[in-house]
């Protein structure tokens, strides 16, 4: 799945921080980290807790200094780890979600992206249904507005 956890995330960031430096690029591969991660596990393991993305945001203010561009754009890396969570539905799986403090092992469990099936056909629909709004909101068709996408990572609402 990866229009449903970008869309969500585009969405939900150009909601809520309406902060018009902000890296969608790097919001995208925060939002894709905890599967592309975990696929390699064989289930769901660390990136599916609350905890990787907890650490994912220490480390980033750990190491970035503040109010530097490279943190800003670093930020937004946690910031889609924790979009995943919420839009993964990983908060249904205790053990994992929770994990180490509801048990030091991960049951076998599967990725929750991986386990929906046909509904993940649904979700995909949804997400490039959002990702349209977000093209055709920032006027993305025209060269000048793709290529400062590209470049930047900005989405600025485009005031009509």
């Amino acid at each position: 799945m990866l229009l449903w956890f970008i869309g969500t995330a585009f969405i939900s960031v150009l909601f809520v921080f309406r902060d018009d430096r902000f890296d969608y690029r790097v919001l995208a591969l925060g939002a894709l980290l905890p599967d592309l991660i975990d696929i390699f596990t064989g289930g769901a393991w660390v990136f599916h807790s609350v905890l990787g993305s907890v650490l994912a945001l220490a480390l980033v203010m750990a190491f970035a200094r503040r109010g530097t561009a490279a943190r800003r754009m670093s930020l937004a890396i946690p910031i889609g780890m924790f979009m995943h969570l919420v839009f993964d539905g990983a908060f249904n799986n205790t053990k994992v979600f929770w994990w180490p403090f509801a048990g030091l092992n991960f049951g076998g469990a599967a990725i929750p992206s991986f386990d929906r099936m046909w509904l993940n056909i649904i979700l995909e629909i949804a997400g490039a249904a959002m990702l349209t709004w977000v093209w055709r909101t920032n006027d993305l068709s025209t060269p000048r507005a793709r290529h400062e996408f590209f470049r930047t990572g900005r989405l600025v609402l485009e005031k009509k």
